[in-house]
């Protein structure tokens, strides 16, 4: 098991929607992972759809993959301004 301080936090892009609730995620330096759902998003029933910045936790030891620990808010602004 990996210690807490051992994991790498990137941020990313949802690109596509996979089965099993897995999904593709372009990270900000260019690259493309396969990344899961964590528990808590899981429990919380968070969706995620194409488009949806996240925050994603990766192991050191396989950069191809990842876990999904949190849906970013949106930068738009509101429709009330």
């Amino acid at each position: 098991m990996v210690s807490q301080k051992e994991v790498i936090k990137m941020v990313g892009k949802v690109v596509e929607a996979l089965p099993g609730t897995k999904f593709k995620v372009e990270l900000e330096n260019g690259h493309t992972i396969l990344a899961h759902i964590s528990g808590r998003m899981r429990k919380h029933y968070i969706r995620l759809v194409p488009g949806d910045r996240v925050e994603v936790e990766m192991t050191p030891y396989d950069l191809t993959q990842g876990r999904i620990s949190f849906r970013l808010r949106d930068e738009r602004p509101s429709k009330d301004a």
